[in-house]
């Protein structure tokens, strides 16, 4: 960790790294609203670098986060950093949203740094839909575009047996079908990639 805050720093690479998974890689524009404490604090906390470092799929340990937005610039991804005024959307003084986009795809990230490196993300937009989880990771989202009752039937169960889960919701848009699961424990390395594995689309936040 660099930075003199986990909260300003390990936290940041995290929301960053969220962003990327969620992405399912590194978006070719990405615009940062700051709120609360971040907004006031950000440049001089490392959050800036190390939002950067997290968007670029770096770990909280790379010895690359510093120097993150010029690694950044130099493959072409344009990162902006805007201070907000007012209240966090997702009520948290240590909130930054990500606006996303590469091409016509475009989504949205909300996070937040709770302390001691943990995050919690508490809204996103995908497909233009609206999702709201309970905040805690691990969270998975599902994107079926098959709309195939039976492969959720599946998952779900699989779920159910190797990562319980507090609430499921479903969301239905023109292109698939949404899942997102708020699990309640870690995920295992070993379950991620069986997941992945088996349902195409998956995210595991």
């Amino acid at each position: 960790m660099v930075g003199p805050s986990s909260s300003h720093t390990a936290g940041a690479v995290a929301i960053g790294r969220a962003g990327n998974k969620l992405f399912g890689g590194v978006p070719r524009k990405v615009t940062v609203h700051y709120y609360g404490s971040f907004a006031q604090t950000h440049r001089g906390h490392g959050t800036d670098y190390a939002i950067a470092a997290g968007i670029l799929g770096f770990d909280t340990d790379d010895l690359r986060v510093p120097n993150a937005p010029e690694i950044a610039k130099k493959r072409g991804v344009d990162i902006r950093f805007v201070e907000e005024d007012g209240p966090s959307p997702i009520d948290h003084p240590n909130t930054a949203i990500l606006d996303m986009s590469s091409g016509t795809k475009k989504e949205q990230i909300s996070g937040c740094s709770i302390g001691g490196g943990s995050i919690e993300i508490r809204h996103l937009i995908i497909h233009d839909t609206e999702i709201t989880p309970t905040g805690s990771l691990p969270i998975i989202i599902w994107l079926d575009y098959e709309k195939d009752i039976l492969n959720e039937q599946n998952l779900t169960s699989l779920l159910q047996e190797k990562a319980p889960f507090s609430k499921k919701r479903i969301f239905y848009t023109k292109d698939c079908n949404i899942y997102e699961y708020d699990i309640d424990n870690y995920l295992k390395p070993a379950l991620v990639k069986e997941l992945k594995e088996k349902f195409e689309n998956i995210i595991c936040l």
